[in-house]
Formats: C-alpha cells, structure tokens, sequence
C-alpha cells in the first residue's frame, strides 16, 4: 500500500531496499499509470545482480519511478540514463535523482525514440514497460544498446510471460502474483 504524504500531488512512493540509499522513498504522482515493480521482485532481481551491479552503466527504459535505475545506483552502479515519456514522471524522478545527488541522467522521452539515438553501450538494460506494450521493437535494438555480456531485465505481465525465442537467452526467470520477470543475456 503506498505511503500517505502531506503532499498530496506526491502522495505515492516506493522505498530503495539496499545499499548506500536503503530506506529511502521515491514519490511519485498520482494519476499516473506507473505500475512499480514489487518490492519482493526488485530484490530477487538485484540478488541476481549482486557480482554485475557495481560499476555498471544502467539504462532504465520506461523508468516510471525510477526504483530499478536508483536501486542500481545505491548499490553501486556507475551511471544511470532513467527513459520516461510522461511529464509528470519525468519531473518526479528530477527530483528524487536530486534529493539522493545521483549519478542519474533523466530523459524525457519514449523508448522507442531513445534507442534509435546514438549512445555509448550499457552494461545492463532494464526493460518494465507498461503491459500493452510489444517490446520486440526494444529487444530488436538490445545489440546496439549493450556491452558484449550484458543483462537485460525484462518484466512483463504474467499472463502474457517473458518474451519467447528471438535475441535473449533467458538466464534466470521467476513469478510473483501478476508478474512475470528474467534476466536475460543476447543470444549467441
């Protein structure tokens, strides 16, 4: 259940679980469509990435919140490009990148226009976008996007499940109530 704020337009949060950052909240505003991803799911995942977080390059596409970018930064990755097309997001993860003085470059746009922009490749790919939403067009790009080796969370409603065959070879993969989510590398 998100935490009551006297702010009422901030009145949404999700807390950073580990690290430099534990315990503290992100607002959000309300009426937003974000759907955070569960406490219990960010840290399955982040256990997963315990040996590859540190000194990573982080993309967070649909970076909603922001929790997967900034939970990778309190525990200590290098550098964090958080992708969010609504304004009202947008502006709540410019201030929690400045509350926490994170190594966080927010982006005001939609995936599908960040990744056809040049960039220097990332160590690990966040992928929790809005559930109607077909990321084969993202995965298609994931060999420009990522270093040799690197990850790509994905997170995707349960009844749909994880993407199937195509670039990503699945290393880890777990359910937790509507949520279906893996970590992948890309095919070789």
């Amino acid at each position: 259940m998100p935490r009551r704020s006297r702010n009422r337009a901030y009145a949404q949060s999700v807390r950073i679980i580990a690290g430099t950052w534990r315990g503290r909240r992100l607002t959000f505003p309300r009426g937003t469509a974000v759907r955070p991803t569960p406490d219990r799911v960010r840290e399955t995942l982040f256990n997963w990435l315990r040996e590859d977080v540190e000194g990573a390059r982080c993309l967070d596409l649909y970076a909603g919140t922001g929790a997967l970018g900034l939970e990778a930064l309190s525990r200590g990755a290098r550098e964090a490009v958080l992708v969010e097309s609504d304004g009202a997001l947008a502006g709540a993860l410019e201030a929690n990148a400045r509350m926490l003085a994170a190594n966080a470059r927010i982006v005001r746009a939609t995936a599908e226009r960040f990744v056809d922009r040049p960039t220097d490749p990332f160590d690990i790919v966040f992928l929790d976008p809005p559930y109607a939403v077909s990321l084969e067009p993202i995965i298609a790009r994931l060999p420009t996007l990522l270093r040799a080796n690197g990850l790509v969370y994905v997170e995707r409603a349960a009844r749909d499940g994880l993407p199937k065959g195509g670039l990503l070879e699945w290393r880890k993969s777990g359910h937790a109530g509507a949520v279906s989510y893996g970590l992948a590398t890309l095919a070789a």
